[in-house]
């Protein structure tokens, strides 16, 4: 007999399907382009739009799915900015909402990579493989979330390390003129996280293409780019391209720092990552936002800036942190670069970005074009973190250094006036001479921190005031190098410990022995000299 079937158990099975219905209602709303130019889109309508929200265009011609980013919200249009081949969108032309912000691929894939600002490879070495999606724009960790800064970045740089250093999760502005050796810096920095931990992101703005190609063959040269992003928005890229390179670059370096190694969100027990971020440079960043705002019809104000060009960079550098242990102790640290004119550190942008920075290094271009490089300017370079930022034996040998080679500069000053000058303002001078000539550094020869240290204690003892000031140079290379081939128990433990007791004497026998061979090394060569200036 078959089962009865009635109203009753249609309702139930009807009941128990929809019950087990997963339906998704996907909403977006569409309109048409009315305007469009220079890489700026206003579309009417558009209600639901967000601030910072992706749009999908649509070429009505070739197909082509271009993005864009909603920037103004007015009453009838939504302006946005292109990004790719905006060329091919034109007016009527389809746009439509995405319903999430904008964001980037991110991945331990990108290591070693080129990147452009939408996360797309730009070095001709294929795909790559990422795992995660970043927004471009992330609110920054509140102060709960975070911890003092503790830690040193090494730089390599024996002017920087010692008397402006730099600490994980600090941001330190690099500032001067053209062609005064920011980059450089930026790059000796880099090349020095070789083995310690560290994941750098070189963000290059409005450069030309050779000059990023020629930093990555430097990074790869000196085997640094195993542990390096580079994000490139040349020269000739549309300014929202340029416009979004930093927060790229920090959308990356957040994936590190937010990440364990396995990928997963960093715990107490899942440490996060330790990221480098050099935004290079950051007044490219302001000119192309100019330019963009302007072309938005933003009112202009301060050397024609929009008024949130100060919210742009201070949203951006509040991104660098410090996390605390269980947020995962990762940490960002941050290298703005600012280029300024004629060494003025008072016009707009220098002085937003020296605002919201913990710190300088300046560089001036007549100490650069004297010799004198890196050219750190003493007087006005600062880092506002200081010696928690340090080693015990950096602190220790580094505390007067500033102050030695301020009052030097100073009585340099009234020294070339040709007046009689007794003999501890004699000594002063000579001390300082030789202390200014001990900081000067080749490119791509970081020191070790133990090296600075030894080199440091070496100059403030009073080894290199006798020599002449040609000698200084080699001096210390020599130092460095003998100090490593027979004294490495000795480095170890300036690393760690502080120098007093026994190991401030056996630092003290290993460079006098130095010395001794130094000088004698140094009168054998000059007697044959002295011969054959004799019997000509």
């Amino acid at each position: 007999m078959s089962e009865m079937i009635d109203a009753k158990s249609i309702a139930d099975v009807l009941k128990a399907r929809l019950d087990n219905l997963a339906a998704t209602v996907d909403t977006q709303e569409v309109s048409r382009v009315d305007e469009v130019g220079d890489g700026i889109a206003h579309v009417s309508g558009l209600k639901s739009a967000m601030s910072g929200e992706l749009l999908e265009f649509t070429s009505s011609e070739t197909g082509e799915t271009v993005y864009g980013l909603a920037q103004n919200l007015e009453r009838d249009e939504v302006g946005a900015v292109l990004f790719g081949n905006v060329a091919v969108i034109k007016e009527g032309d389809e746009c439509r909402t995405t319903g999430r912000i904008m964001s980037i691929p991110v991945g331990r894939g990108m290591l070693g990579r080129v990147v452009n600002p939408l996360g797309q490879p730009i070095d001709g070495m294929g795909d790559i493989h990422t795992t995660h999606y970043r927004p471009i724009e992330f609110k920054a960790p509140g102060v709960i979330d975070r911890t003092p800064v503790c830690e040193p970045v090494q730089t390599g740089l024996l002017a920087i390390d010692a008397m402006i250093p730099i600490g994980r999760g600090q941001r330190e502005l690099i500032i001067g003129d053209r062609k005064a050796g920011k980059t450089a810096i930026a790059i000796d920095a880099i090349i020095n996280q070789r083995g310690k931990g560290m994941i750098c992101i070189y963000v290059a703005i409005g450069q030309k293409a050779s000059t990023v190609a020629n930093i990555r063959h430097i990074l790869e040269e000196h085997h640094a780019l195993d542990y390096t992003v580079i994000v490139s928005a040349t020269a000739a890229e549309s300014a929202p391209m340029q416009y979004i390179a930093p927060m790229a670059g920090a959308a990356i370096g957040e994936f590190f720092m937010y990440n364990g190694e396995d990928g997963k969100p960093a715990s107490a027990d899942n440490p996060g990552g330790h990221v480098l971020v050099v935004y290079d440079d950051l007044s490219k960043q302001a000119v192309a936002y100019r330019q963009m705002s302007l072309t938005l019809r933003r009112p202009p104000g301060r050397e024609a800036y929009p008024g949130d060009i100060f919210y742009l960079h201070s949203r951006l550098l509040e991104r660098a942190c410090k996390l605390s242990r269980e947020n995962g102790y990762g940490s960002m640290t941050a290298l703005p670069l600012i280029e300024t004119q004629d060494g003025d550190v008072s016009a707009y942008i220098p002085t937003n970005v020296i605002s919201i920075t913990d710190g300088q290094i300046y560089l001036q271009s007549d100490l650069f074009f004297q010799g004198q490089r890196p050219a750190v300017d003493v007087g006005i370079s600062v880092s506002r973190v200081g010696g928690a930022a340090q080693t015990k034996a950096m602190k220790q040998v580094a505390g007067n250094l500033r102050l030695d080679l301020a009052s030097y500069q100073e009585l340099a000053g009234f020294a070339q006036f040709g007046s009689d000058l007794d003999a501890a303002t004699q000594q002063q001078l000579t001390h300082g001479a030789r202390m200014t000539e001990l900081l000067k550094q080749p490119r791509f020869r970081p020191f070790d921190v133990a090296e600075q240290v030894a080199v440091l204690f070496a100059g403030n003892k009073g080894f290199i005031d006798d020599l002449p000031l040609s000698q200084v140079l080699e001096f210390r290379d020599g130092l460095v190098s003998t100090l490593n081939n027979s004294y490495g128990m000795l480095l170890e433990r300036l690393r760690t410990e502080k120098i007093e007791g026994d190991l401030d004497t056996q630092l003290t026998q290993a460079i006098a022995d130095f010395k001794a061979d130094f000088a004698s090394r140094h009168e054998t060569a000059a007697e044959p000299a002295d011969t054959e200036t004799e019997e000509s």
